[in-house]
């Protein structure tokens, strides 16, 4: 489904360019119609954003009407390479391998603030042939997904939704276990450029919360449902109190077959941020969550690019 300006499933703002500097808020967005979770088909990817390195000044902190909880550093991802995988492995899955992912760069090109604004960014600026692959929301809990990124060692980053994957979130252990990071995207999927300040804050917060208990660590990175708000003072203090230093958006997304571009030459470029969705044949028209996944990396694959592992790339706040 497009948004009002025709940019994509989950919302959109004023492009300007890649290689630009952090932006913050800059008035209202196009909003887009509400869809099943953050949308299954149709749409081209998500709002554009600033690649950054590190965040600019923006005036002092937010309010303390709800106490920033620390942040905790990821824990150390688990030392396999992406995508090293034996080809074997991918034949299994009938798929070709990507090409290794280089090693993590030493000098990380975004650099997280413990305090004050926070970033907005939808690629990692970085030459290396690399994307991100970043899931959302935990509607689909297929065994067999595990047991693909299991076999293929891709990296994912993981932005749950809690009321989504309560009922389960041993799931989501598992692939945490493979290396992948849990972040935050809600308490309950609201689009959050609708809600009071208030709202928007139970809804970070409170998922904050649950995923640092359930997981043991506070999640870093926080994304929006359809990217509504994203730019917005509202949603950046909201963020800020309750603890992650990021917000992710994204360049592509994928959709049941076919990868949806914002850039007009619907090509990759390095660093950029690849969204998809926990789904199964209900929402992918009869396709299960490994077969969309498959043609997602195919896609990837096709273009000669690697899967890295996003927090890889961002230095996290010092403790």
């Amino acid at each position: 489904m497009r948004s009002l300006d025709g940019t994509g499933e989950h919302g959109a703002v004023k492009r300007h360019g890649r290689g630009r500097t952090t932006t913050y808020a800059v008035g209202a967005m196009a909003l887009l119609t509400a869809v099943s979770g953050c949308g299954s088909d149709g749409g081209t990817g998500g709002p554009p954003a600033a690649a950054v390195s590190t965040p600019a000044d923006r005036g002092a902190a937010a309010s303390s009407a709800a106490p920033q909880q620390p942040v905790t550093p990821p824990p150390a991802p688990a030392p396999v390479p992406a995508a090293a995988g034996d080809p074997a492995a991918w034949a299994k899955w009938n798929l070709k391998p990507l090409p290794p992912a280089p090693p993590a760069p030493a000098d990380k090109p975004v650099k997280l603030r413990r305090s004050g604004p926070v970033p907005v960014f939808s690629e990692v600026r970085t030459t290396d042939k690399v994307v991100f692959v970043t899931i959302d929301d935990g509607a689909e809990k297929d065994p067999r997904f595990v047991e693909m990124l299991t076999d293929l060692k891709v990296p994912v980053s993981m932005f749950l939704t809690r009321d989504i994957v309560k009922d389960d979130y041993g799931y989501f252990k598992r692939l945490q276990a493979l290396g992948n990071h849990v972040h935050n995207h809600t308490v309950g999927h609201a689009q959050l450029s609708k809600v009071t300040p208030e709202k928007q804050r139970s809804e970070i917060c409170d998922a904050q919360t649950a995923f640092t208990q359930q997981y043991g660590t506070a999640p870093l990175l926080f994304r929006p449902p359809y990217g509504g708000g994203a730019h917005t003072a509202a949603l950046n203090d909201a963020v800020q109190q309750c603890g992650p230093r990021a917000v992710v958006l994204w360049r592509e997304s994928m959709q049941i077959h076919d990868m949806q571009y914002q850039a007009a030459d619907k090509k990759l470029r390095p660093g950029d941020i690849v969204l998809a969705h926990f789904r199964g044949p209900k929402d992918l028209k009869g396709e299960t969550m490994t077969q969309m996944f498959g043609e997602m990396l195919a896609r990837i694959q096709e273009q000669g690019f690697a899967v890295a592992r996003l927090e890889d790339y961002i230095e996290s706040p010092a403790a």
